[in-house]
């Protein structure tokens, strides 16, 4: 196994995998992994090809994304497929389906997963999502830690007068469930077409973290963008809170290691990176031998630049 790195010196360890931009729900802050619409979606098998190929390069860990993953009817064989590559595979859903596939998911090779719930309230998350889902998403939370997909993260994107006000409350769910709750800022939309909900809905997390910091028993360092994971104690139970803030944040693009692959195959150095994709897909299409798409990897890594800096 080969190690590379960019030009500036960040060593390739991950790869973001998207399997499909199919969704059940309608998030209006939803990236779409900084995807185009899609015209065709990678099979488990040509996934597997292109994921071995990526391990070769020193990828040990890939996340798999949509989109709703587990709208595909072959989400286990896609992970079935990854398995045998890399050390670590986890998965990041709405978990409106994971309670009738989270076994299944772990007996596939799953190892962990990340459950987007930004509320307890069912009027928030229909506000939020366009659907009343709260009690669907814990029992997929509930399935998921029963099958042992953990550490299970719970993803809360905070939204200024829709659920800031609900911090507290789902530390508390948090630390009730044994989850990790990561505290997502709202990211600026690149393209432009979600100015205005982000000039409405953006909630600054500085005061946010300066605030946890001084309640944390204990504060440790996520290796993937450097990300501060607090320590804290909620009605005598211990739980994790990470603060996920990417924009204008020099540490979080300089410590990013991992490339991203889009449902159609095409490969990409950053989410905010909409030009001059690599179609590793066509070329597997079209015959091409681990060699050349290792030459698309490395090229990839070559073009790489820090977003933000």
């Amino acid at each position: 196994m080969r190690s590379v790195q960019d030009n500036y010196g960040r060593v390739l360890t991950g790869l973001r995998v998207s399997v499909t931009q199919r969704c059940n729900l309608n998030c209006p802050h939803c990236h779409r992994e900084g995807q185009l619409p899609a015209r065709t979606e990678m099979s488990p098998d040509e996934i597997g090809t292109i994921v071995s190929v990526a391990a070769s390069l020193g990828v040990r860990k890939v996340k798999i994304t949509g989109g709703e993953p587990l709208l595909r009817k072959d989400i286990c064989e896609i992970v079935e497929a990854i398995r045998p590559h890399v050390a670590e595979i986890s998965l990041t859903t709405n978990g409106i389906l994971l309670d009738r596939y989270a076994r299944s998911l772990k007996k596939a090779g799953l190892d962990r997963i990340n459950i987007s719930l930004h509320s307890l309230s069912n009027e928030t998350m229909r506000k939020i999502v366009g659907r009343e889902c709260v009690e669907e998403v814990k029992s997929g939370i509930a399935v998921a830690r029963d099958a042992g997909l953990e550490p299970i993260k719970v993803n809360m994107v905070v939204l200024r007068d829709v659920n800031h006000d609900e911090i507290p409350e789902m530390i508390e769910f948090a630390s009730r469930t044994g989850a990790i709750l990561q505290l997502i800022e709202l990211a600026a939309d690149r393209s432009g077409c979600h100015e205005e909900y982000f000039r409405r809905h953006h909630y600054p997390l500085e005061e946010l973290e300066s605030r946890l910091a001084s309640e944390a028993s204990s504060i440790s360092y996520n290796e993937l963008h450097r990300r501060a994971k607090y320590r804290l104690t909620s009605n005598g139970r211990e739980t994790t809170v990470e603060v996920v803030r990417s924009m204008h944040n020099s540490a979080f693009c300089s410590n990013c290691t991992r490339l991203r692959l889009t449902s159609d195959g095409l490969l990409k150095g950053c989410l905010y990176e909409n030009d001059g994709h690599l179609d590793v897909l066509g070329a597997l299409r079209s015959g091409a031998g681990p060699d050349r798409l290792s030459e698309l990897f490395l090229s990839c890594m070559s073009r790489r630049r820090p977003y933000w800096t």
